[in-house]
């Protein structure tokens, strides 16, 4: 099997019986639901994360990680790509186990890297210490960036991507992260059960392709803007981002910091402005 291609996966969602209660009464059907499944993620053998994920674009997800986490910055940091251990009761490879290989001469990742993804669902880094620390670490400038869109395709951004989550359509359980050009159109589209993978999941896409860094494409994702979220968006050179829900506080001063444009509350024409909202343009200007 070629090192770099992704396993088929039948696991993306998953049939269950339910007992539907409506006004006229009770029913039993069966439901689809999301399937969410863990990822151990290793570089040379070493355990390095553990993060529940719908399974599918492992591969792209722990590329886009090592991205974000300032560990690589091109495909060609990585040499191989490998599902190894993680086996079923009957003896199965679950590939809920990927081992990353560096290139040579690439650092491998710093201990305080190591973490479990699941207990990034709020901030877990906060104050001035940890904004000094992202603008050290990332290898690129969002701030100077040209890129520009007009009010009118921002708004057509969500319906566009949830016309793309084809599992969400059928399970509505998933997050979901797009790259989108300043035409409104979408280069990929990636799902997941947490956001921060779905993120992952279309920066490792990018960085295959060799995309990165990002400074001609925006990024849509259709929950909240948290810290964390504009922090891997900084570290692939993305300078706009855009989110359906709200920012933290600590995300539009990371935004601010970066150089990078931020809009939350994207629901039709209407919209906020966080930072940078001179990349919102009229058509005649982009």
């Amino acid at each position: 099997m070629d090192e770099w291609n992704e396993v088929p996966m039948g696991r993306v969602t998953v049939r269950r019986p339910v007992r539907k209660l409506t006004a006229d009464g009770r029913r039993r059907r069966a439901d689809l639901l999301a399937a969410e499944e863990p990822l151990e993620l290793r570089v040379g053998g070493k355990a390095l994360a553990v993060t529940m994920r719908t399974p599918g674009h492992d591969v792209e997800l722990a590329h886009g990680f090592l991205l974000s986490e300032g560990v690589i910055a091109s495909r060609h940091e990585v040499f191989a790509a490998r599902y190894c251990d993680g086996v079923d009761d009957q003896g199965r490879n679950t590939y809920n186990v990927l081992d990353l290989t560096l290139a040579e001469g690439v650092a491998p990742p710093e201990t305080g890297v190591e973490r479990n993804f699941y207990t990034t669902s709020s901030c877990g880094v906060c104050g001035k210490a940890a904004l000094d620390a992202v603008k050290l670490k990332t290898r690129f400038a969002p701030g100077e960036s040209s890129f520009a869109v007009t009010p009118e395709v921002l708004a057509g951004l969500p319906d566009k991507l949830r016309e793309q989550q084809r599992v969400f359509a059928s399970t509505g359980g998933l997050h979901a992260a797009g790259l989108f050009r300043a035409d409104g159109s979408l280069l990929a589209v990636r799902e997941d059960v947490g956001r921060h993978n779905a993120v992952d999941k279309v920066l490792g896409w990018a960085l295959l392709e060799g995309r990165v860094p990002l400074s001609g494409c925006g990024l849509l994702v259709s929950g909240r803007a948290s810290f964390e979220l504009v922090q891997k968006a900084a570290m692939a050179g993305v300078p706009f981002l855009a989110a359906v829900s709200a920012p933290s506080s600590l995300a539009v001063e990371l935004a601010e910091e970066n150089g990078m444009t931020l809009v939350g509350f994207l629901r039709g024409s209407s919209m906020n402005l966080y930072t940078g909202d001179q990349r919102v343009v009229e058509p005649a200007a982009v």
